[in-house]
């Protein structure tokens, strides 16, 4: 009897804790191009979205951790919300509601894509062990200032972090293949488009199911389009 409860207990202390699935940043364009109301569809798109019960149910299952940041000109990001773990559908919605309260920090200032990858690789360096590292880009134009995209792929590539974008069109037809080219990098990295804001919300809850989906991950990277087809 002691023997079969010293086994159960040894066994009991070598089986490793459960870990955190995925570490996801979520990055949100407050540019210039992005006026007051595009502004709140976002956030609200971002709530809307974490409280769908796939990606919350994701979330929890893999005791994730959230961030938020929102980024402009090229010495303009802040973090405006730090890592949140994901312990129970509490902490969901306490997230969900957090995000459509935040205050919009800039208006008026040019697209550093690679100045907010530059700082979403720096926000991760706080960010709980996970196995999986995203960062969640929205925006609605290309780089316009500061270093370029591309050239700051190979330092997210090597710190293991997946950039995938969400991408609202407008009136850039090839803004979605730019996105794909500069913009995207990793293992299972994908591009989803919105034709415009109105579409916003149904396509993050779509972006967050198939990033907090632990299945994602088995996927071969050419199995996941840079383009989003409903």
């Amino acid at each position: 009897m002691r023997r079969a409860l010293a086994v159960c207990l040894l066994s009991a202390l070598a089986a490793p804790a459960a870990g955190c699935e995925v570490a996801l940043l979520l990055a949100v364009d407050i540019s210039g191009s992005v006026d007051r109301r595009e502004f709140a569809v976002q956030m609200q798109g971002l709530a809307e979205g974490l409280r769908d019960p796939v990606v919350s149910e994701a979330l929890v299952r893999g005791q994730s951790a959230v961030a938020l940041m929102q980024w402009t000109g090229a010495s303009r990001q802040v973090l405006s919300v730090g890592w949140t773990r994901i312990a129970g559908p509490e902490d969901v919605e306490a997230l969900a509601a957090r995000i459509t309260r935040l205050p919009r920090v800039w208006t008026e200032f040019s697209t550093a894509i690679g100045q907010a990858m530059t700082y979403g690789s720096g926000v991760f360096d706080r960010a709980p062990a996970c196995r999986r590292r995203v960062m969640d880009i929205s925006s609605d134009g290309r780089s316009n200032e500061g270093t370029e995209p591309a050239e700051v792929k190979p330092a997210m590539d090597s710190l293991a972090i997946i950039v995938n974008a969400l991408v609202i069109r407008g009136d850039d037809p090839d803004l979605p293949a730019y996105f794909a080219e500069n913009v995207m990098t990793g293992p299972n990295a994908f591009v989803v488009t919105a034709e415009d804001y109105g579409e916003y919300p149904e396509r993050m809850r779509r972006k967050l199911r198939r990033e907090t989906e632990r299945a994602m991950s088995a996927l071969p990277a050419q199995a996941i389009p840079a383009h989003y087809a409903p």
